[in-house]
């Protein structure tokens, strides 16, 4: 989706004419974008903060029970102890907030600012879904692999990356969240905003969901809509039995500097 810059009410109503109109019946899971409450323009996170209680917590629950499934809300910016978070919450089909995930890696380069509007999280968050394994990340975290490897060690299944993505930024896009998923023998389901932001910026809008070994199983490219597909768990551990790859990761990996005069 392209959010309306700084108007929550107009993107929960856009939200609610998307899912009307494109959700697949039988759903089990919708995944939101990054930020889609405000769209991606930093200096108006925190006017826009909200806690748990919210008028967007509230439009997820009422979403989850009203097409029973279960929403993983993207993101939107929270205010918890005194400090602002993009947070990216999970509902599960009865409504009831059941995981929050904080960024963990706040992009602070070429012009953007997040780290001076938002804290920093601390802590990963995986979530059982219908006895499926999410680990959650959202937009810039996807450059730093470690965090899928620690989730693909604690029993993931699917990784999701939330994104509100450039569109300068094509290629790094389609390769990390592909490779994150190769390395990891784990489904991916990366989305990003579309559309126009602000100050000549736009989104990138290509959004994919990609299986084990990077095969993109189905993805929109631009505009607005859903992209979903139906993913078979039980092929991917049979991919994984037959090359257990993780099982030769080593615990720690020392480098020896050499001096060569």
């Amino acid at each position: 989706m392209s959010s309306v810059i700084g108007d929550i009410e107009a993107n929960i109503e856009k939200v609610k004419q998307i899912i009307s109109k494109e959700l697949p019946t039988d759903t089990d899971v919708l995944v939101l974008p990054e930020v889609w409450t405000v769209g991606w323009a930093c200096s108006h996170f925190q006017n826009s903060a909200q806690d748990l209680n919210g008028s967007v917590i509230n439009f997820l629950s009422d979403t989850a029970k009203k097409y029973n499934i279960n929403i993983i809300g993207g993101s939107f910016i929270t205010k918890q102890d005194g400090c602002f978070y993009n947070t990216c919450p999970v509902v599960n089909r009865s409504g009831t907030l059941v995981a929050v995930y904080n960024k963990n890696h706040l992009y602070s380069y070429y012009g953007c600012d997040e780290g001076k509007y938002v804290t920093v999280g601390s802590n990963l968050s995986m979530v059982t879904l219908d006895g499926i394994n999410y680990g959650l990340s959202i937009c810039y975290d996807i450059r730093f692999p470690e965090l899928y490897r620690a989730y693909a060690k604690a029993g993931a299944d699917v990784f999701i990356n939330c994104a509100a993505w450039g569109s300068k930024k094509a290629v790094p896009w389609e390769m990390m969240t592909k490779s994150r998923a190769i390395e990891n023998q784990c489904f991916m389901a990366a989305l990003t905003q579309s559309g126009y932001i602000e100050n000549g910026e736009y989104n990138l809008g290509e959004s994919r969901i990609i299986d084990f070994n990077g095969n993109e199983l189905s993805s929109i490219m631009s505009g607005e809509g859903i992209v979903s597909c139906e993913l078979d768990i039980d092929s991917m551990y049979e991919f994984r039995a037959k090359a257990p790859i993780l099982n030769d990761i080593k615990d720690n990996y020392e480098v020896k500097v050499l001096c060569v005069k």
